[in-house]
């Protein structure tokens, strides 16, 4: 997938073109940037109705591919890199969403697959 990031597109239409390919996953835009493998707090999280403008620290218009095959990690680090954008990948676990922060070293299909498996409802 392709996503163009530019100054007036909101949080909210970022998060729904990422999650119109990974469903049981979610970006969170976050006021500071956090160090590989650790949690952000929850307080840091921007409303979802303000625009990437108003967020991030670089001010460059374009797109960045993101594969299915591409850690967490090192997709948060070209948010990061690229458009001064500080992001993280939440996994849904039932009824919750769970920062991947402890295994951003698995895939975004990966994080995709163990979200949709644990969504589903218990059989009996």
């Amino acid at each position: 997938m392709e996503i163009t990031i530019t100054d007036t597109k909101t949080i909210k239409t970022l998060q729904e073109e990422f999650n119109s390919v990974f469903p049981f996953l979610k970006l969170e835009v976050f006021t500071k940037p956090h160090k590989r493998g650790e949690a952000s707090p929850k307080k840091l999280i921007n409303d979802n109705s303000k625009t990437l403008g108003q967020c991030r620290k670089k001010q460059i218009s374009g797109a960045i591919k993101i594969l299915g095959n591409q850690k967490v990690s090192d997709v948060e680090q070209l948010f990061q890199d690229i458009f001064g954008l500080s992001v993280q990948v939440f996994r849904k676990s039932g009824k919750i969403w769970l920062e991947t922060s402890s295994t951003d070293d698995w895939t975004l299909n990966k994080q995709n697959t163990e979200a949709e498996e644990l969504s589903l409802p218990v059989k009996d």
